[in-house]
């Protein structure tokens, strides 16, 4: 197993990050590393919350969680600092405040949907009620038929047949 110096690891690192975003498997070509030393380093950067795209090579085809941890580190910076940000990523400026509006609003859609949903099942729960009702009392008249039959039959046995039938 290889090891590499931290140097090392910290300049491979940083070619895999904006602005070059360079492929790991072109990567480990020139570099000898494997593949797959190269796709944990990926991973570390991505876990300590820094953004390590995917291969490829424009920002818009990008992964959600990458384009999150942009604006995640962006999010407190003003123009300036955001516009040195981009030219030091290789990004348009334009392109991270449109990926933080999408942040923004992501949750937008969801509350929407919650609320859409905790009105359905409301409308079940007044639709189970109702139900539960009428079951009761189809019951109970089913309960009363029942009585009404068991009656009618002790009678016919005590006084027998009805002529009137």
């Amino acid at each position: 197993m290889a090891r590499y110096s931290k140097e090392q690891k910290e300049a491979i690192k940083k070619r895999m990050m904006p602005p070059e975003n360079m492929s790991i498997p072109k990567l480990s070509k020139e570099t000898g590393i494997t593949v797959t030393t190269l796709y944990n380093w990926r991973k570390e950067l991505r876990a300590s919350g820094k953004a390590a795209p995917c291969d490829e090579d424009r920002p818009d085809s990008w992964s959600s969680r990458d384009k999150f941890l942009i604006v995640h580190e962006t999010y407190t910076m003003n123009e300036e600092e955001l516009a040195r940000y981009c030219r030091e990523k290789g990004l348009y400026v334009e392109q991270v405040i449109s990926w933080r509006n999408s942040c923004e609003e992501a949750n937008d859609g969801q509350s929407l949907k919650v609320r859409e949903l905790m009105h359905e099942v409301s409308q079940v729960k007044k639709d189970h009620k109702k139900l539960a009702q009428e079951l009761r009392r189809k019951d109970k008249a089913l309960a009363e038929a029942a009585a009404l039959l068991v009656l009618r039959k002790k009678v016919q046995a005590i006084w027998g047949e009805n002529e009137d039938d």
